[in-house]
């Protein structure tokens, strides 16, 4: 990636539209030439290399941009998930201010928070395909901000329940907007380490979670009814910032021009071209490859949509339920409860579980962040199935050996450390396999699906069947826990490794057509 800091060269202080659209239209001249402005002979269809010029850019300060201000919804997600399961016991706390006991906390506010979040992917990733990706994107983060300050005014078991609903309602909305956005405005070359990268952030919510936990439950300096409602103000002023760096953030161009607004798409994407040469201080490559042909038309209908996904590319829908039925069920139902089997197993003092709980986030994040350029270059297919498969087998062994006794709450914590690292990797890439292999009408509402169904599998059917099993004081029930969680992630793996889809360099028109596209199919492209 170039350095978004290099001075740019004299001749970029002069770089015009002219220039840019000179320089979209490098590879070719003559019909070429039309496209690049969105013409076409045949009224209706707009004619484009939109994809091929934002797949060619070089990075820049430009897509820097656009990874803080949409990216960042993941470190949201991490720091709530975090904050409310290593609070549970000082919530149920006499003083606290609200009535409300510790296993509602883990339990039935845990799969409220789920349900809420598949709700809000399915619904806002319906209008994010309907109206675009930048007015749900802003939307999404509104519902957040003003569900999570309202939770630190709860006094009672069911409005704490209907705040964590509509918190989860904004951060599930958002994974179908930021996803589909992210996906469409990143070059195809680095798609899987950016994505990956951005998805591994929850981790960084988590591990900051863990910590401000810490000092909000210390009873010396916050009091009881104080400190829990200090933790979500974070998410607040964090959310804020995001929203005003997410203002400048430009709707996807693929949008546009598939909705009919191919001459708003054309000055998206020359400002960008703009942009990047001024960062770089150097020419753009060359645009290569054929203009896609696309027919303008109204938004398309949930049921055509759902043929897309379901009858036209039946393999990949099984592809995209088991990874993300596999990662839910891991993530959700037994990491998420990993302070309980601290406390409950290894005498860990609930004020102090933190501490090992932001171990296991670094470890999280430290998977996708060191694996993820992998992803691009060894390739989706073997790094994925990898990454389900030893997190498997890695699971299965931490099993046997806390079964066994032979684990104390820091060999347990490297061996879950361990596991997630890969497991993260894997999880990651669930969420960029299904935004890749589906056609771009489809994206948000495709990325909506696969989180609400694996989600609501691991997330809400997973905390309260595995709170029993974790909190009986049985080791064995605990380990029951554990290999179910490694046997669908096993299972994901080998479904990975035989269906799997090779995307890694690919532009994403190539790996599934437009649904409004005209004529043939390009070259390579997958018909499902």
């Amino acid at each position: 990636m170039a350095d978004p800091g290099k001075s740019p060269a004299p001749s970029a202080s002069s770089t015009s539209s002219t220039s840019t659209a000179s320089s979209a239209s490098t590879a070719s001249s003559g019909p070429a030439a039309s496209t690049a402005r969105g013409q076409s002979s045949e009224p209706g269809v707009v004619e484009t290399r939109v994809p091929a010029r934002l797949d060619r850019l070089p990075w820049s300060s430009w897509h820097w941009r656009i990874v803080i201000g949409l990216g960042t919804v993941w470190i949201l997600d991490g720091l709530e998930v975090t904050i409310v399961g290593n609070m549970a016991a000082r919530l149920a706390e006499n003083g606290s201010g609200i009535a409300i006991s510790t296993s509602q906390v883990t339990t039935i506010a845990a799969a409220v928070y789920v349900a809420g979040a598949c709700s809000g992917a399915l619904f806002f990733g319906w209008l994010t395909d309907r109206l675009g990706r930048k007015k749900l994107f802003m939307l999404t983060l509104a519902v957040y901000l003003v569900a999570t300050a309202v939770t630190a005014l709860s006094w009672s078991a069911w409005f704490f329940f209907v705040c964590r609903f509509f918190t989860g309602f904004g951060i599930g909305g958002e994974y179908a907007a930021i996803n589909s956005a992210i996906d469409e405005l990143i070059p195809a070359r680095v798609r899987g380490r950016i994505d990956l990268i951005i998805n591994g952030s929850f981790w960084v919510g988590a591990a900051f979670g863990a910590f401000a936990s810490i000092a909000l439950l210390d009873s010396s300096l916050f009091a009881t009814d104080i400190g829990w409602r200090l933790a979500f103000g974070i998410g607040v002023v964090l959310g804020l910032v995001i929203l005003l760096v997410r203002r400048h953030v430009p709707e996807s161009p693929r949008w546009l021009f598939t909705h009919g607004r191919a001459q708003e798409a054309e000055e998206v994407v020359a400002e960008a071209e703009r942009a990047v040469e001024r960062s770089t201080g150097e020419p753009l490559p060359p645009v290569t490859g054929e203009p896609i042909r696309i027919s303008e038309r109204a938004s398309l209908g949930f049921g055509t949509i759902v043929r897309a996904v379901v009858v036209r590319y039946p393999r990949r829908t099984a592809l995209g339920l088991a990874l993300f039925v596999g990662q839910a069920f891991l993530y959700n139902a037994i990491t998420f409860g990993y302070a309980v089997i601290l406390t409950t197993y290894f005498g860990v003092a609930d004020g102090h579980t933190g501490y090992y709980f932001a171990v296991i986030a670094v470890g999280n994040f430290l998977g996708p962040l060191l694996l993820g350029h992998l992803f691009d270059s060894v390739g989706r297919k073997p790094m994925i199935a990898g990454c389900y498969l030893g997190s498997g087998v890695l699971l299965f062994a931490t099993a046997v050996l806390f079964q066994r006794g032979e684990l104390s709450a820091t060999t347990m914590t490297a061996c879950w450390t361990l596991v997630l690292f890969l497991a993260s990797a894997g999880a990651s890439a669930a969420y960029l396999t299904v935004s890749e292999i589906f056609p771009l009408e489809t994206r948000a509402l495709s990325i909506a699906f696969f989180y609400a169904v694996g989600t609501a599998v691991g997330g809400i059917t997973g905390p309260l069947l595995f709170n029993g099993l974790v909190s009986s004081g049985r080791p064995s029930d605990t380990t029951l826990a554990f290999c179910i969680g490694a046997a669908l992630m096993t299972v994901a793996g080998l479904v990975e490794a035989a269906i799997g889809v090779r995307a890694e360099g690919r532009s994403l028109e190539s790996l599934a057509s437009p649904l409004s596209a005209v004529g043939e199919p390009q070259k390579g492209v997958a018909r499902g």
